[in-house]
């Protein structure tokens, strides 16, 4: 499993809508997409201008295998829903899943 991790700054009093709208369409397009296993919203109460996305790849494959077009069309239809310039990404990453055997007794 391969991990797509993406930290957002936005507004405190515009979180909530952020995150109802990034479930509308970015999600909902990333769930028609083969090797989609699913997202969490990471919140923080330390940090309520804060929202970290955590999204879950079946392979990197499946995941980079995604049409620029289709990334670039749901990013328009989200930056028309939600102010483009209400949000920034400040920080991204990518992560692999390791599984460990555990030792027999």
């Amino acid at each position: 499993m391969v991990i797509e991790w993406l930290k957002f700054q936005v507004a405190e009093e515009l979180r909530e809508a952020f995150i109802q709208k990034d479930e509308e369409i970015w999600t909902a397009a990333l769930a028609k997409c083969p090797g989609f296993l699913g997202k969490e919203v990471w919140i923080s109460p330390q940090a309520p201008q804060e929202v970290t996305l955590v999204i879950h790849w079946e392979t990197r494959e499946a995941w980079k295998s995604i049409p620029q077009e289709y990334l670039n069309a749901t990013e328009k239809q989200f930056s028309q829903a939600f102010d483009e310039n209400t949000y920034n990404i400040v920080a991204t990453a990518e992560y692999s899943v390791r599984k460990f055997i555990q030792p027999r007794s």
